[in-house]
């Protein structure tokens, strides 16, 4: 049971981190290029649809990894475990004080109401993001170290 919980956990972590890589390494990079007043709208949709799905999935991991870390208490790798949820307990805390402030405001914006500031904030949101995807690239290499 704990190595089905432990293969479960890896994989819902790792899908998390090729999401938001995903979104910092591919969408956004894809938005910025589209012209004219496509590139916001489409962020603005993108914080809507993942605003919408992600706090779920971080808190999920977060709760998966902290179920293997007690099942798992006396087995080898527990360190790695407890250390990964560590980095999962930073995103969320994270995105809760950095990234939701910003995307709650982004996911409302359109071409008429957005802030003349509206360039910054989003690059201030994707700099944050590059920190949080590497935070959780981290914790899930020592979910795959744990496994060994």
């Amino acid at each position: 049971m704990l190595n089905a919980l432990e293969v479960i956990t890896t994989v819902i972590v790792g899908l998390m981190v090729g999401v938001e890589f995903s979104v910092a390494f591919v969408m956004n990079p894809i938005f910025n290029a589209l012209p004219e007043d496509s590139g916001q709208l489409g962020r603005a949709h993108g914080g809507r649809m993942l605003g919408a799905v992600m706090p779920f999935w971080y808190i999920g991991s977060l709760v998966l990894v902290a179920v293997w870390a007690i099942a798992g208490w006396h087995h080898h790798g527990t360190g790695l475990v407890v250390t990964a949820g560590a980095l999962l307990i930073l995103s969320v805390v994270m995105s809760v004080l950095l990234l939701v402030p910003i995307n709650n405001r982004g996911k409302t914006w359109t071409p008429d109401n957005r802030p003349a500031d509206w360039k910054e904030q989003m690059n201030r949101w994707d700099r944050f993001h590059y920190v949080r995807v590497a935070v959780i690239i981290a914790a899930f290499t020592l979910l795959v170290t744990a496994l060994t």
